[in-house]
């Protein structure tokens, strides 16, 4: 399997593949492979007459195909970017003949977002031996904080746990979005600096306070006063804290829990691998634990599932503030 780092790494060293098919849900890493082609691979005096960028929706495959056999001018190859290429998803078997046979002196790059090709189907399957096939896959929102670290490893800046997960609860699973924000907070605090709670709240607007993962704590350790702080600011600022969004970053809380339970070794390593959190956290969760026994936890996820249905409107006709005040009230009971 291709990975972004390799792909690049290949191109930096000359291996250069005459197609690349970029496709999947996450549109980070297609982008990111197609500005390193756009930017790097022909020289700028080259790019005058030797790059070009097409759209899905405004070109045909015959289009494509056409520019794509002919030959560079006064350089060693040319390139053609296909953005939007998922707009040719009806005729996109149509390059099966072209990916045969394609041009050695052409760099074809389709960005084919949240959409893959069919692999049972021919230009998949030629495409597969002749060209470069790049599936982007969505990642899991437990593996967010974890890539924050890493994103901002590169650029000799760290982030505190916490300070990761607020961000992953703010933003979700986007990455452009959360390399946005990153890159936003990187001209803040500059290189070899730490992204804190305080630098998120004052400058993305997050309450360190008041969010998913001080809820979580909260409920962890029976604190019952700041629970219903939390909630009530949450009822307030329902937008910025949509109700769903609670049960399900909690239902996933509290099913940690649950497994944490079938964990026979304690060891820090073990349990941050079988639960999916970073090895700083498990302690508090091994804490929490004693609070919460699997019959306890059982019930727990029963009543985010009851919640869940009636903040759909079936059953009941809640506001947000009774929704919030009556799930922690049968959550601490």
């Amino acid at each position: 399997m291709n990975t972004t780092n390799q792909l690049i790494t290949d191109i930096k060293e000359g291996k250069i593949a005459p197609i690349y098919f970029l496709m999947g849900e996450e549109s980070y890493y297609i982008d990111a492979i197609s500005d390193y082609i756009e930017s790097n691979v022909l020289a700028e005096e080259e790019k005058g007459f030797n790059q070009m960028v097409l759209y899905g929706k405004d070109v045909s495959v015959q289009d494509i195909v056409s520019n794509a056999k002919r030959y560079p001018m006064m350089a060693e190859r040319q390139v053609i970017i296909v953005k939007e290429a998922q707009n040719l998803i009806k005729t996109i078997e149509q390059l099966v003949d072209y990916a045969k046979n394609p041009q050695p002196t052409t760099v074809l790059v389709f960005n084919y977002k949240y959409k893959t090709l069919d692999k049972r189907k021919a230009l998949y399957k030629t495409l597969s031996k002749a060209a470069v096939v790049f599936e982007s896959k969505k990642i899991y929102e437990d593996k967010i904080p974890s890539w924050i670290q890493s994103f901002l490893r590169s650029k000799q800046i760290s982030i505190t746990p916490k300070a990761a997960l607020m961000l992953t609860e703010f933003l979700g699973n986007d990455l452009s979005k959360i390399a946005n924000e990153l890159n936003k907070l990187e001209i803040v605090v500059g290189a070899k600096k730490e992204i804190t709670p305080e630098i998120i709240e004052e400058n993305i607007g997050i309450s360190k306070d008041y969010n998913n993962f001080e809820l979580q704590k909260a409920l962890g350790n029976l604190d019952h006063k700041k629970a219903y702080q939390i909630v009530h600011y949450f009822a307030q600022n329902s937008k910025q804290h949509p109700f769903v969004l609670t049960i399900s970053i909690l239902y996933l809380y509290f099913t940690k829990l649950m497994t944490l339970h079938t964990v026979r070794d304690r060891n820090p390593g073990t349990v941050a691998k079988a639960l999916g959190v970073n090895p700083y956290f498990v302690n508090e969760y091994i804490a929490v634990s004693r609070n919460y026994p699997m019959k306890r936890i059982s019930g727990v996820l029963q009543t985010l599932r009851t919640y869940d249905t009636k903040s759909k409107g079936v059953g009941a006709n809640l506001s947000s503030k009774d929704l919030y005040n009556e799930l922690i009230y049968n959550i601490l009971k």
